[in-house]
């Protein structure tokens, strides 16, 4: 049997049609505010996990160290934190289920270095290490949030 051009209910659907529906679908959705504060303060604090990974690379070459191979793991694992952290707030933004985890597990560890600059009375250090991750904590469980990331209609979000 042809396919005639002129009746497109005897045309069978081609794979590449239904691919870009589910893709143009799922960029239609309205991102809540949750989204945007969670994916911003995420990818704030790996930027600046990034800027203090390169200072620590420059700091390895320009000054003494007590151990290279120390310094070349700092710099490394920071370095390697600030890739992953990027990674977690580009999809957070795009809507992956996966991100909510990692991010709220980061915040806690955020949370754990800023009580005890708090519990010293180094106040305004304590408080800008504490504010951004609690506010991200929040917003990860808004139901606008957890919608967004479960949404049903993106069928290529396997992960």
């Amino acid at each position: 049997m042809q396919n005639n051009p002129q009746n497109p209910a005897e045309t069978p659907p081609s794979e590449d049609d239904g691919a870009a529906e589910t893709i143009a679908g799922t960029d239609d959705v309205k991102r809540p505010t949750g989204v945007f504060v969670v994916a911003g303060v995420v990818g704030l604090e790996a930027l600046a996990l990034g800027v203090v990974g390169v200072g620590s690379v420059v700091a390895m070459f320009t000054q003494p160290v007590f151990s290279l191979a120390s310094a070349i793991f700092l710099s490394v694992l920071l370095l390697g934190l600030a890739a992953a952290l990027g990674a977690v707030a580009v999809n957070a933004f795009k809507g992956f289920r996966w991100t909510r985890s990692a991010a709220f597990v980061w915040q806690l560890l955020m949370v754990a270095i800023a009580t005890p600059m708090l519990l010293e009375g180094n106040l305004l250090l304590g408080l800008a290490l504490l504010l951004p991750p609690m506010a991200v904590v929040f917003f990860l469980f808004t139901p606008n949030v957890v919608a967004f990331s479960l949404r049903a209609g993106a069928s290529d979000k396997v992960v």
